[in-house]
C-alpha cells in the first residue's frame, strides 16, 4: 500500500503529464461522477441514514441532487469557463493580445466534514475536475459509513492516477498535510482550520475555508407569523440543526416573541409528530461526543426551555429545543450551536438587532423575515456575512450561480457553480506581443528623456484607449 507521499507523488506525476487538462477529460470525470451517484443512490442512503439518520427526502435533497446538479451545471458551462478571457489595452498595447488564461494549480486536497459527508466532499471536487487539477479526497472519518463509501466508490468509477481517497482520522489528516499542495479546501470547525493553515504555511499553499459561525435570523415587522415560523423551524431542524449555515439564533422584540412561540411549536408538532424521537423525518446527532456537548450547552444555558429539552443519549437524540429569555453572554452564545436547539433573544429594536450582530463575529450566512422590504434592505445594507437571505433560510446555497462562502472568521474563499472552477484555478495574466510599434517602445529605452516620458505617460494612461486610427 502506497504511503501518503507516494500518493501525492503519483498524482503530481499525473498531473505533470497533462492527463488531466483537456476539455473531453474533466466532461469524463463529471459524467462519471455523475454516474456514482445514480448508480449507488441506496447505498448512498443507507450509509447518511447509518451516520446521522438522514431521513430520505432530505438526503436527496441536501446530498444526492445537489451534487448531480452541480455536476451538470459545471458540463453545461465548461468551455466557456475554460475561454480565454479578454483584457482591455492601452495605446502602448493596442496591437498586443492581452487576455487571462484559467490554468488549474496542480494537485489539491480536499477535506469533508461530517455533517453533510458527500455534499461536501464532492462539491468542491466537481470544482476541482472542471478545473483542470488532480486531487487528494479526504472524507470525515466522524461519517463512517459514507467515508467508507465513498473510499469504495471513487477507485471504481474515477481516474485512479488523478483521484484517491485517504481515509483516517485526526492523525492521519496531520500527516497528510506535511505533504505539499498546490490548493487545500477545507470545510469544518474553525479550531482545524487554524491547523490547516499553519500547515499549508510551510509550502505557502494557498487555501479555501469554508467554516461556520452563529448565523442570526432576525424577525421585525412580520405579520404572517406562521409563515415564518414554518420556514424558520424547516431551516434550523434540517439534519437536526447540523447544517453550517442553519439559523443558530433569533433576534425579536418581545411582542414577536410571544407570538412565534406557539407558532414554531405548532410547527414543529406538524412536521416532527408530538413524538419527534419516533418520527423518520428528524435525523440524530452524529456521534455520542457531540450528543454529549450539546447537551452540557443547554446545560448550562440560563434561558428558558419552552419546548424540547427531552434526550436519549443511547439514540443520540435531541429533541427540536427552542429557549427563550437567552442573555448575550449565555453559555449557547459563546459557540456555534450545530444542532437542534433554538435560543431567541429579544431586542428593544431593528437598529439593536443589527448593532448586536456587529457586535459579533461576520457570520456565514443572515437571514431577515420581515414583510418590510426596507427592513430587509436596511438589515442587508448595514451587515456582513458570507451569505444573505431574506424570508428564508438555507436555500440561496442551492443556487449554483451564487456564490457560497464567508467571510472573516466564517470563510475564506467561495465555490459553487463557476466559482468552484475559479476556487481551483489560475488566472494567468498573457500579453502576447509583436513587433509592431518599435518606435513607440523605443520612448522607454535610455538614454531617458523628459518628452520620452511625457510621451509614454500618455501612451500607458486610461485616456489614450481610444484608438488614434
Amino acid at each position: 500500500m502506497d504511503t501518503q507521499s507516494q500518493v501525492v507523488d503519483r498524482l503530481r506525476s499525473a498531473f505533470s503529464s497533462g492527463v488531466s487538462i483537456p476539455e473531453q477529460f474533466r466532461r469524463t470525470q463529471l459524467t462519471k461522477l455523475m454516474s456514482m451517484i445514480k448508480d449507488n443512490e441506496e447505498l448512498i442512503l443507507n450509509a447518511l441514514h447509518k451516520d446521522l439518520a438522514k431521513p430520505k427526502f432530505e438526503a436527496i435533497l441536501s446530498e444526492v441532487d445537489i451534487v448531480i446538479n452541480e455536476a451538470h451545471y459545471a458540463i453545461n458551462n465548461l468551455s466557456s469557463w475554460m475561454k480565454p478571457e479578454y483584457a482591455s489595452t492601452n495605446l502602448a498595447t493596442k496591437f498586443d493580445n492581452c487576455f487571462i488564461r484559467r490554468e488549474p494549480l496542480g494537485v489539491v486536497l480536499i477535506i469533508g466534514p461530517w455533517n453533510y459527508p458527500l455534499q461536501l466532499l464532492l462539491l468542491p471536487l466537481v470544482g476541482a475536475i472542471a478545473a483542470g487539477n488532480c486531487a487528494v479526497i479526504k472524507p470525515s472519518e466522524v461519517s463512517a459509513a459514507t467515508d467508507a463509501l465513498i473510499a469504495e466508490l471513487i477507485p471504481k468509477y474515477l481516474s485512479q492516477d488523478c483521484y484517491t481517497v485517504v481515509r483516517g482520522g485526526a492523525e492521519e489528516t496531520q500527516a497528510l498535510l506535511q505533504n505539499r499542495f498546490d490548493h487545500i479546501f477545507y470545510t469544518g470547525s474553525q479550531t482545524v482550520a487554524r491547523s490547516i493553515l499553519q500547515a499549508a504555511s510551510v509550502h505557502l499553499t494557498p487555501v479555501t475555508l469554508e467554516l461556520g459561525g452563529k448565523c442570526p435570523c432576525i424577525i421585525y415587522e412580520q405579520k404572517n407569523i406562521t409563515g415564518a415560523a414554518r420556514r424558520l423551524v424547516w431551516a434550523k431542524f434540517f439534519n437536526a440543526g447540523q447544517s453550517c449555515v442553519a439559523p443558530d439564533y433569533v433576534l425579536c422584540s418581545p411582542a414577536t416573541r410571544d407570538a412565534l412561540v406557539p407558532a414554531l411549536r405548532e410547527t414543529l408538532e406538524n412536521f416532527y409528530s408530538k413524538e419527534p424521537q419516533n418520527c423518520p423525518d428528524f435525523s440524530r446527532i452524529v456521534s455520542a461526543r457531540h450528543w454529549t456537548r450539546l447537551m452540557e450547552l443547554l446545560k448550562e444555558s440560563s434561558g428558558k426551555v419552552v419546548f424540547g429539552g427531552e434526550s436519549n443519549q443511547e439514540d443520540k437524540y435531541i429533541a427540536p429545543t427552542v429557549l427563550v429569555d437567552v442573555a448575550e453572554d449565555d453559555a449557547l452564545m459563546q459557540e456555534e450551536i450545530f444542532g437542534p436547539i433554538l435560543p431567541i433573544l429579544t431586542v428593544e429594536s431593528l437598529k439593536k438587532g443589527i448593532e448586536f450582530i456587529n457586535r459579533r463575529e461576520k457570520p456565514l450566512a443572515l437571514y431577515v423575515f420581515s414583510e418590510d422590504s426596507s427592513v430587509v434592505n436596511q438589515v442587508l445594507e448595514n451587515t456582513s456575512s458570507g451569505g444573505f437571505c431574506s424570508n428564508d433560510g438555507i436555500v440561496h446555497m442551492t443556487l449554483p450561480s451564487l456564490p457560497f462562502g464567508g467571510v472573516g472568521s466564517s470563510g475564506w474563499g467561495s465555490y459553487h457553480g463557476r466559482w468552484g472552477f475559479e476556487a481551483f484555478s489560475h488566472r494567468r495574466a498573457c500579453m502576447l506581443r509583436g513587433w509592431a510599434l518599435e518606435r513607440l517602445n523605443s520612448l522607454r529605452y535610455p538614454p531617458y528623456q523628459d518628452d520620452k516620458l511625457s510621451w509614454l505617460r500618455w501612451t500607458a494612461s486610461q485616456k489614450s484607449s481610444c484608438s488614434l486610427m
